[in-house]
């Protein structure tokens, strides 16, 4: 029994710690900003693709730099035949089966191409870092898609908290004019515009509510999430708005140096013009040397009519050695270096106007960021202005009411007025975020919350 009861334990044991537990446990809890990000970069499918290209052109590199050094093949080879030959005087023909090998190394290296191996190398070089930062052009893209998603889900989250407050307060005002109306004190019209409105509020309650659902259903598809994956974010406790926008100036500055737009543009025009380095390699003669060592056999099996040598004594007669120069010179080609040189002149301005193109966009956007950031201070601002006015306002509305001075008509204008500064505050001040989290990433400031 008390075996069968430590087991028991142990098998207990094992079912609370299961990894697989461990992730149901984890899926439930709500998601930092940073963490989707880490799972983002670990697991999205584009940027795994491309870490994989990035991968590929290493090995290309590879491929490059051992073309620099002489190879080296070695070759077997054994055959048996078989034929009919004259065996004697008398003219008869006898099958005579006979089998022969050939043992070879062979190795080359070219000893000059006009640099063409060295500039091929140079440029698997550039490709590779180039698609390095091919992977961090597409993490910044998802990085900015999720911090617009994760702040749309907040603000949802706040739009719920406010009108779950206006909600309960609706219900409050209804009860209060259910009792004023059966002590005679408001008419049945002002008794039903209350109800009406606690209809709207509910209403209102239940769209928020879709639009949170909504919204985290997007961060889910950008995080690329399964579908059975309970999700949720993590509300921070405090967000922070900065009152004056940095200069848009030192901004570009920066984003020139750390954005691999530029730096990826700038490679391009360094792989094209070697690419036109090695177009002209193809104009110019090619030196290689080569060299080789073999041997061979023969053997008679059957019908010979001589002596037959030994087989190690035939591979040490057969020995052979080779070495040699082999100059390539192109006479014709059938146009196909100077299409090669065209076609690499014609990449090179491409190669140009992809840069100026990358350098014209990045300074639109950041200044775009720049203008979006400072209309989103002063829309905050005003909003926050607005809604310090209203609230005051309402709450003597609100006292006016308990107290009778006033009717519902004029306490539901008023509160129409309240919950239109309350939306267009928190719309404001999440805009105001959004638009700063961004115009720092520019600056090369990582996003939290």
């Amino acid at each position: 029994m008390k075996y069968l009861i430590l087991y028991l334990f142990c098998l207990l044991m094992v079912v609370i710690f299961n990894p697989v537990h461990a992730q149901i446990s984890d899926s439930n809890r709500k998601w930092s900003i940073e963490e989707c990000f880490k799972y983002a970069m670990e697991h999205n499918i584009e940027i795994n693709t491309l870490l994989l290209k990035e991968q590929t052109s290493t090995q290309d590199l590879y491929t490059a730099i051992g073309s620099q050094f002489p190879n080296l093949f070695g070759s077997a080879s054994q055959q048996f035949n078989n034929s009919k030959i004259e065996t004697s005087a008398n003219g008869n023909l006898e099958n005579q089966l006979t089998s022969s090998g050939n043992y070879s190394f062979n190795s080359s290296i070219v000893l000059w191409n006009a640099n063409y191996i060295k500039n091929n190398i140079k440029q698997r070089d550039l490709l590779r870092q180039s698609a390095g930062l091919s992977v961090q052009q597409s993490q910044n893209a998802i990085t900015l898609l999720i911090t617009q998603s994760y702040l749309a889900i907040l603000l949802a989250k706040e739009n719920l908290t406010y009108l779950s407050d206006l909600f309960a307060t609706s219900e409050a005002k209804v009860k209060q004019g259910q009792q004023f109306y059966d002590a005679g004190s408001i008419p049945k019209n002002n008794l039903l515009q209350l109800q009406a409105q606690l209809a709207g509020d509910k209403y209102l309650l239940v769209q928020t509510q879709n639009t949170i659902r909504q919204n985290i259903l997007t961060l889910k598809q950008i995080l690329q999430l399964p579908t059975d994956t309970v999700f949720d974010v993590l509300t921070p406790t405090t967000i922070e708005i900065v009152t004056v926008a940095p200069s848009l100036q030192s901004v570009q500055k920066t984003a020139f140096e750390i954005f691999p737009e530029i730096k990826i543009g700038e490679l391009e025009v360094a792989i094209a013009t070697l690419d036109i380095a090695k177009a002209k390699a193809g104009f110019k003669p090619t030196l290689a040397a080569n060299g080789a060592l073999g041997t061979g056999y023969t053997s008679v099996i059957s019908n010979s009519n001589f002596s037959k040598t030994s087989y190690f004594t035939q591979l040490d007669n057969n020995f052979y050695q080779r070495i040699g120069l082999n100059l390539s010179i192109p006479i014709f080609s059938n146009r196909i270096n100077k299409t090669n040189l065209e076609k690499a002149n014609i990449g090179f301005k491409q190669a140009n106007f992809n840069l100026q193109n990358s350098q014209l966009v990045l300074v639109q956007e950041v200044e775009q960021a720049y203008l979006n950031f400072t209309n989103a201070l002063q829309a905050y601002n005003a909003a926050k202005e607005q809604l310090s006015a209203v609230t005051e306002t309402y709450r003597i509305v609100n006292e006016q009411f308990r107290l009778g001075g006033i009717n519902s008509f004029d306490l539901l204008q008023q509160r129409n007025q309240y919950v239109q500064a309350v939306q267009s505050y928190t719309q404001a001040k999440y805009t105001a975020v959004l638009q700063q989290k961004i115009y720092d990433f520019y600056r090369g400031i990582p996003i939290q919350l």
